[in-house]
């Protein structure tokens, strides 16, 4: 062989080498995208999955925030319409409290309202017979209505009428102020 065989030769053997080096290099370099795109394609997702789960955890805490809110403005309004209550009891037992005072000079109504009471209370013991206490100024009138009182107690309930006597220790007068109405103006 000659020189220029040799030469053709060799610059074939470089080309081969050259077209096989390259494509090497455009494999190496395909698997590398590829490789980087789904390394890439990995950390999005990964990165936008902990962004869906930080909102989804700001959204909760949005939601505990709304509820706590309401719940506070509910029990606000609970306790105004609490308070208007209270408000309003106070104002009729302060007004009871002052007609207490009162009752007992009509005595047509106050005969009727110590009837009523004495029904009342028998109907809620339902015992035979019962000791019944009252002030000493309402002795004569509990006297004038005990009878009609036992008769209605026993056609609502229909019993037998009790036997009622009046207790010789007597409840302290009435008071002379609405403001004795207290719990224990009677002690």
């Amino acid at each position: 062989m000659n020189d220029g065989d040799v030469s053709r030769q060799i610059q074939q053997m470089v080309r081969f080498i050259r077209q096989e080096a390259e494509e090497k290099a455009n494999e190496i370099s395909v698997s590398a995208e590829e490789e980087f795109n789904i390394e890439k394609l990995q950390l999005v997702e990964a990165e936008k999955k902990k962004i869906r789960q930080e909102y989804e955890k700001k959204e909760k805490q949005v939601e505990v925030r709304k509820k706590i809110e309401y719940s506070m403005q509910l029990n606000a309004s609970r306790i105004k319409v609490l308070q208007a209550q209270d408000d309003v009891v106070n104002e009729m037992k302060e007004s009871a409290a002052k007609e207490l005072l009162n009752v007992s000079r009509d005595h047509h109504v106050y005969k009727t309202l110590l009837k009523d009471v004495i029904v009342q209370s028998l109907v809620r013991l339902k015992e035979p017979a019962i000791l019944l206490r009252c002030r000493k100024d309402d002795v004569p009138l509990v006297e004038s209505v005990l009878d009609s009182a036992k008769e209605e107690y026993a056609s609502k309930v229909n019993v037998h009428p009790p036997e009622i006597f009046i207790d010789n220790v007597n409840l302290p007068p009435a008071p002379s102020h609405h403001n004795a109405h207290g719990p224990f103006w009677y002690a």
